[in-house]
């Protein structure tokens, strides 16, 4: 799984003009599921979006996590993280997971992150989506589950 973290001051998610989800403080975590990613991908993505310390403490420094300061969390599916722009000028999404494995560890992320206590809001999977955020700091991250293992 791929994701970019984005550490906002509120994020939003549109489909059709309408707002399907809706955050203040928190993360903007943008999801990419690969065609090989298991429930270890999730268990991971999940830890570290609920333990990742990039909010301040009183001191200035990267040191809260989302669950140290009440966040929320904002989870957003986007298949082209997969994007391989390696040859030619368009991208091949052959890494990406078929629509419905995608769908099922998206939705077990999103039970697990919920689980947890933290307020989880989602986009609409395979919906083209309006995403709005203010980014705060700006810090945004990159992670990767492939990269830890």
């Amino acid at each position: 799984m791929r994701c970019v973290v984005q550490r906002v001051s509120r994020a939003s998610v549109r489909v059709n003009a309408e707002g399907i989800g809706q955050i203040n403080k928190g993360i903007l975590a943008l999801v990419g599921i690969e065609h090989n990613d298991n429930d270890n991908d999730v268990s991971w993505l999940a830890d570290k979006l609920l333990g990742l310390r990039i909010f301040e403490d009183e001191h200035g420094k990267m040191n809260l996590s989302l669950v140290d300061v009440g966040g929320d969390l904002l989870v957003v599916s986007q298949f082209t993280l997969h994007g391989d722009c390696r040859k030619g000028k368009r991208p091949s999404f052959s890494d990406a997971a078929p629509p419905d494995m995608a769908k099922s560890l998206f939705d077990k992320l999103v039970a697990t992150l919920r689980a947890s206590g933290v307020k989880v809001e989602t986009g609409q999977f395979q919906a083209k989506m309006e995403v709005e955020l203010i980014n705060d700091g700006p810090v945004t991250l990159l992670l990767d589950s492939k990269k830890n293992f």
